[in-house]
């Protein structure tokens, strides 16, 4: 190998070791918690929009495409979320900037499990029927989006 080409692998190594120190330390304690949940929340969001576009009839009506994303949604909403929430992972601690998580959410501990128990129950509901026609789809959802708004009215902040 010649010096230049060492000289390059070693310049490429070192530039990659300090972007990987710098990101490493630019992780608060609570990054892994705080990504887990937003990951957790993007597959609510994700089969929530699924049967939301068919209960309002912006998407056609698929029986089976409905209950794969009610049972999905079921899972995610019966995940276990204890490590995820750890004190001090809410939004008005620093480093925490990429969370929407409001500090309300461990002053009121443990009111919030009500919130999340009203998800669970409502996501039941919805498993056996969604993919039971437009109608029944339609009711069950009423109650998931209440649930959801709930917490969110309360726990999560508005988007900047």
């Amino acid at each position: 190998m010649t010096k230049l080409k060492l000289l390059s692998i070693a310049g490429l190594t070192s530039a990659v070791l300090a972007i990987s120190a710098v990101a490493f330390a630019a992780d608060g304690p609570h990054d892994k918690a705080i990504k887990a949940r937003q990951a957790m929340f993007q597959s609510y969001s994700f089969n929530i929009e699924i049967l939301g576009a068919m209960a309002k009839e912006k998407r056609p009506y698929d029986a089976e495409v409905a209950a794969e994303a009610a049972n999905n949604l079921s899972a995610a909403a019966n995940f276990g979320q204890s490590q995820m929430w750890p004190q001090g992972s809410d939004n008005a601690t620093e480093g925490n900037a990429r969370t929407r998580a409001l500090p309300a959410i461990w002053e009121t501990f443990p009111a919030i499990t009500d919130k999340g128990e009203a998800l669970k129950t409502a996501v039941a509901a919805l498993v056996p029927v969604a993919g039971n026609g437009l109608g029944a789809l339609q009711s069950a959802m009423n109650d998931v989006g209440a649930s959801c708004k709930g917490c969110h009215d309360d726990y999560r902040a508005e988007k900047k």
